[in-house]
């Protein structure tokens, strides 16, 4: 299967080569882009969209993919989902250490995408209000209770997403957690074969 993987906040697509290289010899396509400004000063919307045109330019218009997420990026993937229609391609998501309620840490760098991190932002609620767009999507979320970064770590267990505990004792440690990267690789071979015909909800 084609995975997009979408590194966090201050860091660059290499972060995530640990976990692609698990899934690249379990046979899945890896994309992993490297978005800027990695600090999201202009917002994460933006980066969203460049998200949507990487994939464009990297895939065929009709290949479907699963998306993974890394802290900042898995709300990267959220708005690419919900508000860009990326949900139209997607087979799974998956977030790891992802802030979905924000996180305290956001307070101490400034930008647009900091605000928009933070706990009871305007962005957040606003994400919120439109994850019916991603209809049946399965989305699982990974999450850490020794994470000093995603605070609270309730933060992190979206509701939405089936929830996993992993003991990482340093945020991105679980980028590199053997269990972790089998339990992704475990669950894209337990996705259909082909293409399924979701239930989203029109707009």
């Amino acid at each position: 299967m084609n995975l997009v993987l979408v590194h966090g906040f201050l860091d660059h697509g290499t972060i995530m080569r640990g976990i692609a290289g698990h899934l690249a010899s379990a046979g899945h396509t890896c994309l992993v882009p490297s978005l800027k400004p990695s600090d999201a000063r202009h917002g994460i919307g933006p980066l969203a969209e460049s998200l949507g045109r990487t994939i464009a330019e990297n895939l065929p218009p009709d290949a479907r993919f699963a998306l993974i997420g890394f802290s900042m990026g898995s709300l990267v993937c959220r708005h690419y989902l919900q508000e860009l229609g990326g949900i139209s391609r997607a087979e799974a998501f998956f977030s790891i250490a992802g802030p979905h309620a924000g996180t305290l840490t956001a307070y101490l760098y400034p930008g647009l995408g900091t605000r928009q991190m933070r706990p009871g932002s305007s962005y957040l609620a606003g994400l919120d209000q439109t994850t019916g767009a991603l209809g049946d999507l399965p989305v699982v979320c990974y999450w850490s209770p020794m994470d000093l970064m995603i605070l609270p770590h309730s933060s992190a267990r979206w509701p939405r997403g089936e929830l996993v505990r992993v003991w990482a004792p340093v945020h991105t440690m679980l980028l590199f957690s053997r269990r972790l990267q089998r339990d992704v690789a475990q669950r894209l071979e337990s996705l259909p074969s082909h293409p399924r015909e979701r239930q989203v909800p029109a707009p």
